[in-house]
């Protein structure tokens, strides 16, 4: 450290020593803290970002507010909701792309600071404050007008899902000192479970208090608490209820998790420093040939993940015809298996060590995900097995939808563990002392071509006219990333 120009620059490095691992392992007081972090806050990500308030922006507030302004009168009524529904989508996919590029341009410049500069809770502070009161004030975001406008609704989505960016990053660089560098890959699991756990938890309380009494009168009459499900209320109360969760259980994090930062360290220093070292590793990539690699190879597999993760729940709703209901039910048995698969990413992680994990694991969404795109209504496995009723119940009634929903569960643990098994690489092939910076690129890896899985998409399917054919498209980038993966090599110290 004491050779670093960037360090040498900020005379307070020199007067504390900076930890580079920690002590304990997922159950102990500083790696379960750390851990418990992603309960308060993954959630965010859960709801909001992907399964509940999102579509209903896109649907409910974008498509719903078009079809009402006349404007698509002269289409059929198909045409029109097509188009509605796409102008919803492509608010969506807007407001993603705008984040993605704060996100990229800045998130190294913060990681390499965070290496360098005072404590990191009270900036975690700031960022965790800024979600908070973000997701809270998407309560007010409703249909016709009546609430926030959209613009506004779409700035309170970026100005979070950077914020969410910014605290990973933040929370990431902390990882090193949450215990024993051997018990890392469990902490690191721990937290992925335990936030998929809170959301699936969330998730349960919005179907058994709201969804479920509106629909068939159970285990309520009515919906509790006077939530009007006409008015959207259950879809809008995701945005306080994060909110109110990030606040009630970071606590925890903010008593109990041991923090790298020096205290008394001057951050505009660091920044400065900071940005000073983000271009000379740039520059001298060469070095860190490995790490590079690996960051590349993330760059394929991780964007292949999040668009078949993204649009797997669009081609469940329009192949096999799922409801609000089977929707909702795909959200909380996803959220269950994601816990299990950050636990599960920790444990194969001891036992093969994490590169031949995450190999595994990305072959297996590849593998799985192949199979999914091989059932329809009608049939399963590519025509070789015929669908039937399986039971007249209120949801999954026939082998495709269940078959499938046995599968949703392997790319929901492999998935999950494949995070907790990138973030494990990164520390191990980052140099001591310097995970933050290298967090920061490592978010630039999965953002910079978050365009590229749904451009290919659109591309295979306008080419086949085949929607099928089109999600296969997905599984080039996968194969892309995996292949780069293998050609990493990794340190002797790593198990």
């Amino acid at each position: 450290m004491a050779g670093d120009p960037a360090l040498a620059a900020n005379p307070l490095s020199h007067q504390h020593i900076r930890r580079t691992s920690g002590e304990g392992g997922a159950l102990g007081r500083t790696g379960f803290a750390w851990a418990v972090f992603e309960w308060a806050r993954n959630p965010y990500y859960v709801l909001v970002v992907i399964y509940i308030f999102a579509p209903y922006f896109a649907r409910d507030i974008i498509g719903a507010d078009l079809l009402a302004s006349g404007t698509l009168d002269a289409m059929e009524p198909e045409a029109a909701l097509a188009a509605a529904n796409a102008q919803g989508q492509a608010t969506i996919a807007s407001v993603t792309k705008w984040a993605g590029i704060i996100a990229a341009l800045t998130a190294p410049f913060l990681g390499a600071a965070l290496d360098r500069g005072g404590r990191l809770k009270p900036i975690l502070v700031i960022f965790l404050g800024s979600i908070a009161i973000c997701s809270a004030l998407l309560w007010f975001a409703m249909p016709g007008g009546a609430g926030l406008p959209v613009p506004m609704i779409m700035a309170l989505l970026v100005i979070a899902y950077v914020s969410f960016t910014y605290s990973e990053v933040t929370h990431n660089a902390m990882l090193s000192v949450a215990g024993e560098p051997r018990r890392l890959a469990m902490i690191s699991g721990l937290g992925l479970g335990l936030g998929n756990l809170a959301a699936t938890l969330i998730f349960i309380a919005i179907a058994l208090l709201f969804v479920l009494p509106a629909m068939i009168g159970w285990p309520f009459a009515v919906p509790q608490f006077g939530v009007d499900l006409a008015s959207f209320e259950h879809a809008r109360m995701v945005g306080p209820i994060c909110a109110v969760w990030l606040v009630l259980f970071s606590i925890p994090f903010f008593r109990n998790a041991r923090d790298t930062g020096v205290p008394g360290a001057s951050w505009i220093a660091a920044f400065r420093d900071g940005a000073r070292s983000v271009w000379r590793t740039v520059r001298e990539a060469a070095q860190y040939r490995q790490l590079m690699t690996f960051l590349v190879a993330r760059m394929f597999y991780a964007d292949a993940m999040a668009a078949l993760l993204a649009l797997g729940a669009v081609y469940v709703a329009l192949f096999l015809g799922w409801n609000f209901l089977e929707m909702l039910c795909y959200a909380i048995f996803a959220s269950a298996c994601a816990f299990c698969g950050g636990i599960f990413g920790g444990w194969l992680e001891g036992k093969v060590g994490v590169k031949r994990a995450l190999a595994l694991e990305i072959l297996a969404m590849i593998v799985v995900g192949l199979v999914q795109l091989s059932i329809t209504r009608d049939s399963l496995f590519l025509g070789l097995v015929e669908n039937v009723v399986v039971w007249d119940g209120l949801v999954f009634r026939t082998l495709s939808d269940l078959v499938y929903l046995g599968l949703i569960s392997v790319i929901a643990v492999t998935a999950t563990a494949s995070i907790s098994s990138s973030r494990s690489m990164l520390v191990t092939l980052a140099p001591p002392g310097r995970s933050g910076e290298f967090f920061g690129l490592y978010a630039i890896a999965g953002t910079i071509t978050v365009w590229m899985g749904p451009l290919l998409v659109e591309q295979f399917t306008l080419w086949s006219g085949d929607q099928r054919i089109g999600m296969t498209s997905i599984h080039l980038l996968f194969v892309i990333g995996l292949a780069a993966l293998l050609t990493v090599r990794m340190p002797d110290r790593a198990t």
